[in-house]
């Protein structure tokens, strides 16, 4: 009952939206920074992560064109940032109320880190 409570107050969604923008955003900077191509999709609180030029991945096809080798060192280099992520380039991920403006941060971080 206490996750109702939580998601039925005012601006729920809109500021996990918002986090979640600020995560993407932050993804995707980090990665033009380091020259890498790397392009986002985003739905409320789930994200996905597409290393390729293409403005948008939004099919099968396009994902499989996506360089997955880069995706699994993108991967383990978080991992050794202490940051886990989903495991293949095809699932989502997610950013929930309960992860904090620090955390955020923190994930932009490593990643900068682990596109160099």
């Amino acid at each position: 009952l206490k996750t109702l409570e939580l998601i039925s107050a005012p601006g729920f969604f809109e500021a996990l939206g918002a986090k979640t923008e600020r995560l993407v955003s932050g993804l995707t900077g980090a990665a033009r920074a380091a020259g890498v191509p790397l392009t986002s999709n985003q739905v409320g609180g789930m994200f996905g992560i597409f290393f390729s030029d293409a403005e948008k991945v939004t099919n099968y096809a396009q994902a499989t064109a996506c360089d997955q080798e880069r995706f699994k060192a993108f991967f383990h280099a978080m991992l050794e940032h202490g940051v886990y992520l989903a495991p293949s380039a095809f699932e989502a991920g997610f950013v929930s109320a309960a992860h904090s403006d620090a955390d955020i941060q923190a994930t932009l971080d490593a990643a900068a880190a682990a596109l160099r």
